[in-house]
Formats: C-alpha cells, sequence, structure tokens
C-alpha cells in the first residue's frame, strides 16, 4: 500500500529537520511553490480536486475552516454513477486536505441502510448546537427521498438517527436539499429538481418537520429565461437581504438567484449569477462567506475533457471555485465562466501551509497521476503513483528557512530561492531554483543548487 506522510519541518532557529516519508512506490515529485508573508500571491487552481472526480458542491464554514462536502462520480461513469459523498478542508481556499468518503449509499460505506444502493446525489451539511446534520438526496423503493445523518464531528463518522428517510413522498423533484438556520433558530429545508422548488420548517432537533410542505414562489418577470429554476437551490442571508440561487435552466445550467425580505419568500428573481457554458451541461451552486470573502462554488466537466483529450461530455464532473460580489444595493454581480482547460488560476490565497507542523499528503492544491484511498491504519493514503506523477501545494511559508530535511522515500523536492546578505534563503519570484532528490537526511544547502 503506497502510503505517504508530508511535511513536517523545522526552521533555521531550532534546525528541526523537515520530514517526508512513505513514498514506497518509483518516484513522486513534489513540487512545492512558496511563499513567506512578503512574498508572492498565490492563486487556486480550478478544478480544485484532481484526485477523485467530484460534484455538487456543499461548503460550510466552522472553526475558521471551509469543509467543502462533494458527491462522487466514478471514474467509469458515462451517466450519474454515484454511490457515496467525498470530504475536503481548507484554511486558505488554495490547498484542500481529503478526508475521503463520509457517508454513503452502498457497501462498505453504506450510511442509510432503507437506501436502494445507488445514486447518492447533492447533499447539505449544517451545524447546530454542536452537532451536524447532513442531508442526502438518494433512491427509496425506487423513489427520490432525502435522509439525514448526524455527527459529532464535521469529518463525521455520520450515522443516521431515523432509520427511513426523512422526506419521501414519491416525487421524482425530491432532490438537491439545502438547510438554513435565520437569525430568530428557525431552520428550513429547501430542495427540488426538475420542477418547483420546495421548502419546509424543520424543528429544532433538525430530523423532524413542521406543518406542512410549501412551493417556493419566485416571480421571474423581466429575467431572461436562462435564469429560470431547474434545481440545486442554495439559500443564505447577507445584510438583511435573504438569497436563493439554483442551478437555471438546462441544458446547459447557469447559475441564478433571488432576493427576499424572508427566508420564505416571496422571491424575486434577479437574473444569473453565472451565465450557462456551451462546455458543461451542468452546474450547482454553493456559496459561503469566509474571511471576509463571498466565495461561489460550482462544477464544470474540464478535469475530465483534459484526461480524456477530448471534450465529449460524460458525468465526471469537477468542482470549482471563484470569488462573488454584492453590488450596493445588495444585488449581485456576474462572476465569469469556471474556465476552459484545467489548472486555471481562481480564488487568492488567505493564508500559508505551516511546514513546521505535519502537513499530509493528501492536502493538495494540484495534483497528477496520483489518487487517494482510505489507509487502513487511519487516515488517507496517497496511492496509484508512477513516474512523472505529481502533487503541488502553494503558499508554504517557511519564514527564515529550513535547514534539514528528513525523507524515507525516493522524492524530488523543488523551491525557488535567494540568498540574502544575511545568508539566509529567501523566495524569489524570479530567482534561481533550488531542486534536490534524496532518499534519508541531508543538509538542505548542500543538497540543493543555489546559483
Amino acid at each position: 500500500m503506497n502510503c505517504q506522510r508530508i511535511i513536517e519541518s523545522g526552521n533555521t532557529n531550532m534546525e528541526k529537520p523537515i520530514e517526508i516519508s512513505g513514498i514506497q512506490k518509483l518516484i513522486l515529485t513534489m513540487v512545492m511553490a512558496v511563499a513567506t508573508a512578503v512574498g508572492m500571491l498565490c492563486y487556486a487552481d480550478n478544478p480544485i480536486i484532481q484526485t477523485k472526480y467530484t460534484a455538487d458542491p456543499a461548503p460550510m464554514v466552522y472553526d475558521e475552516t471551509v469543509y467543502l462536502y462533494t458527491t462522487h462520480d466514478e471514474d467509469d461513469a458515462t451517466g450519474f454513477k454515484m454511490f457515496n459523498w467525498l470530504l475536503y478542508s481548507s484554511k486558505d481556499m488554495v490547498n484542500w486536505t481529503d478526508h475521503g468518503i463520509i457517508a454513503g449509499v452502498a457497501e462498505p460505506y453504506k450510511t442509510f441502510k432503507w437506501a436502494d444502493g445507488h445514486s447518492a446525489w447533492a447533499p447539505h451539511c449544517i451545524v447546530r448546537n454542536g452537532k451536524f446534520y447532513f442531508y442526502c438526496p438518494t433512491i427509496f423503493k425506487g423513489r427520490m427521498a432525502i435522509g439525514v445523518a448526524v455527527a459529532e464531528s464535521p469529518t463525521g463518522p455520520f450515522v443516521d438517527p431515523l432509520d427511513k428517510p426523512l422526506i419521501y413522498r414519491g416525487n421524482p423533484g425530491d432532490y438537491d436539499p439545502a438547510a438554513f438556520i435565520d437569525d430568530d433558530g428557525q431552520a428550513y429545508l429547501y430542495w427540488g429538481g426538475n420542477g418547483p422548488c420546495y421548502y419546509v420548517k424543520l424543528n429544532e432537533d433538525m430530523i423532524s418537520t413542521s406543518g406542512d410542505i410549501q412551493t417556493a414562489s419566485i416571480d421571474f418577470t423581466g429575467t431572461p429565461p436562462e435564469a429560470s429554476y431547474t434545481e440545486g437551490p442554495w439559500l443564505w442571508k447577507k445584510n438583511n437581504h435573504y438569497y436563493l440561487a439554483w442551478a437555471s435552466r438546462c441544458c446547459p445550467e447557469g447559475i441564478a438567484y433571488a432576493m427576499s425580505d424572508s427566508p420564505t419568500g416571496p422571491w424575486k428573481c434577479k437574473g444569473t449569477i453565472m451565465d450557462p457554458n456551451s462546455h458543461s451541461d451542468g452546474n450547482h451552486p454553493g456559496i459561503i462567506d469566509y474571511k471576509g470573502t463571498t466565495y461561489l462554488f460550482g462544477l464544470n466537466y474540464e478535469l475530465f475533457f483534459t484526461l480524456q483529450g477530448h471534450r465529449k461530455k460524460l458525468e465526471r464532473r469537477s468542482v470549482c471555485v471563484k470569488t462573488m460580489t454584492y453590488n450596493t444595493d445588495g444585488t449581485i454581480q456576474k462572476v465569469p465562466w469556471w474556465g476552459d482547460g484545467t489548472a486555471i488560476p481562481s480564488v487568492p490565497q488567505v493564508g500559508f501551509l505551516n511546514p513546521y507542523q505535519t502537513v499530509e499528503a493528501e492536502t493538495i492544491c494540484w495534483a497528477s497521476g496520483v489518487k487517494t484511498e482510505h489507509c487502513s491504519e487511519g487516515g488517507m493514503n496517497v496511492c496509484n503513483i508512477e513516474n512523472g506523477d505529481y502533487i503541488k501545494i502553494k503558499g508554504v511559508d517557511f519564514g527564515r528557512g529550513a535547514v534539514f530535511f528528513r525523507g524515507s522515500g525516493l522524492f524530488r523536492f523543488r523551491r525557488r530561492l535567494y540568498r540574502d546578505s544575511s545568508g539566509q534563503s529567501r523566495w524569489d519570484p524570479g530567482g534561481n531554483l533550488c531542486s534536490f532528490q534524496h532518499r534519508g537526511m541531508g543538509n538542505m544547502e548542500d543538497r540543493g543548487v543555489l546559483g
């Protein structure tokens, strides 16, 4: 099993070694774009996950961390072949840590025992009173249903407290749930696909409902047809305005939105946030505020196009992210399409990776060739490592610089450095390349090449 654990490192004051261990197959090229606090600004690369096909982003902010829940398109999917839900997290919006499968509808990750065993569609997670509620649509007795699982941590384990669906009416549009808790404590669940948008009040326990299911009233007067509601609602509040976004008219889908003075409407459509693009059939909004910036998540097919070498659309999608801006009246400015191709620069980094703490190999900005899997000892592995494969991370703050490194596998490490007047290694936006390949422990400057 190809396990890898990186990086534990030290600075020049403590002379503590960098530790890179556990590469057990061939060469994994580690390319680290390193920036100090006074260095260059780094950007995320769209799509933001490359080790798996991901879709239907459901970001959640908790404890100064973004937790990104996604669906999972199988590597051989032609249609919607989806059995489980994945989780990633980030503190800087650039480097994402893979937590693997956190719930599912098929063994060995069958959270909902009542589920038919396929169609793990777009989820949503929300925290209340220290517990995390994960709303998941899937198939029960051949019909769409919405279940709920509960955990004490955003990473799980999630368990089904009901042993039955939360929402089950035999309605084919009962999917794509989105939960919201208003300032007065009242919680709501919105959902709906290929038809109207529905909502119902949630009780404080978040696993039962109150009152009848309602249909959201959305006024589309004066808006273009591509803004019409299709699926994937997302509800939030900002500056006393309530917002409802959705994946708009299919296909291709854009992202549209409406505003209201109430979490139950009536809603007035304000047009599209992102216009549809012919290179993608679907889209799915997830919107959060984090460290003073609003982020819009969605999806495209560009990773699949790049890996396959053609632009034939199959359902192997990838999550993307961009920043989103409000006008003074609360309306939302248009966000450009995610971009064509891969490794498209997207959002700026809002923090740095600390190399003097352990950073696992499954923390990734961009990866090529490798996959991830659950480790029998706990946590995640990086696997499927072949010659030329690599993992890239960005925005690593070495401070005054690291002197030693230690590795138990064969690896290559690159950083752009220059030597300042005091002899310290510094980030150089156009400077010399320090590169070494080594097994074991050594002095960074001895093994590197500094011009």
